[in-house]
């Protein structure tokens, strides 16, 4: 079990996900932005390796308008070799990676060019991850998608989306129960009817209820995954005490979470934490799992994850 946090370190003076506006495109601040998110990115690596939180999401941001018409720069061939380098400095720390595309992500939407704009996303997701030659289980999540008012029609939607889309967004995508729209149960079984390997979300779960218990949602969502996949992928949060439904917490409350992993025992899976403050709940996790049997620790200097 690996445990990690997304896409920002709060902790660092620097994001990998800086962007700008659209019409301000240009192929040097295009290559300028992904040159500083690349090298953020290379910072918040050092500091997970060097405090053991070995899985991480990296942001969709990380080449800005890369799904864009207007993108027309081979930022692949510019950064052909800090792509490697960073996939290397991974692969070598033993770190687990996934990205998550925004919600406009949709491949059942009802609007072809919306999906015509999702499955460009997707394509750019797999490149990068590619780019950075990881293996399958590097994984690319996304929702089900919407209803809208018909739900089989939208299942079937996705169903045909999915089968459309290419073999290196098709090997690394996987999708997860959300709050709001799909439970497990659903997404349980459009793995039957298509073979898309499926996430679970504690906290999306208990907003939207399967019905399962920890261990049989563990157990269903398991059966979902090949051994090219890799470990399933899990999200935990929390409920921010008076926020809106769903929203996530700022800290990690340490009494719930041993209890999910007391709840969890028998699985393996890497556990994403989305909770508000990033490394620092991350640490804490580490804490209380530290006598987890399945818990990955490894701490390693700096030029050791870059040999």
């Amino acid at each position: 079990m690996r445990i990690g946090y997304p896409c920002l370190n709060r902790s660092l003076p620097c994001t990998a996900g800086s962007t700008f506006r659209l019409k301000s495109f240009s192929r040097e601040r295009l290559e300028a932005s992904v040159a500083a998110n690349l090298a953020c990115l290379e910072a918040i690596l050092d500091y997970n390796l060097a405090r053991g939180f070995l899985y991480f999401r990296i942001s969709s941001d990380l080449v800005p308008f890369a799904s864009h018409p207007v993108c027309d720069v081979d930022w692949h061939q510019t950064f052909n070799a800090d792509f490697r380098a960073i996939g290397r400095r991974m692969r070598v720390g033993g770190m687990r990676i996934a990205m998550h595309p925004d919600q406009f992500t949709l491949l059942n939407s009802p609007t072809p060019d919306i999906r015509k704009r999702s499955v460009a996303e997707l394509d750019y997701h797999a490149q990068v991850l590619d780019a950075m030659e990881l293996a399958s289980d590097a994984k690319i999540q996304i929702h089900i998608g919407g209803v809208y008012g018909q739900r089989s029609e939208a299942l079937a939607r996705f169903i045909e989306g999915y089968q459309g889309l290419s073999e290196p967004v098709r090997r690394r995508l996987v999708i997860e129960n959300d709050d709001r729209q799909y439970c497990l149960r659903e997404a349980l079984d459009l793995h039957a009817r298509c073979g898309v390997p499926v996430l679970f979300d504690v906290l999306h779960d208990q907003i939207l209820p399967s019905g399962f218990s920890i261990s049989e949602a563990l157990r269903r969502t398991e059966a979902t995954w090949a051994r090219k996949d890799g470990l399933p992928l899990m999200d935990y949060s929390q409920q921010r005490t008076g926020g809106r439904v769903g929203a996530h917490a700022e800290h990690l409350r340490p009494a719930p979470f041993r209890r999910f992993l007391d709840d969890s025992q028998g699985f393996d899976f890497d556990l994403m934490l989305e909770i508000k403050d990033k490394e620092r709940s991350a640490a804490l996790a580490l804490k209380c799992a530290h006598n987890d049997p399945r818990l990955i620790v490894k701490r390693h200097l700096l030029h050791d994850a870059t040999q």
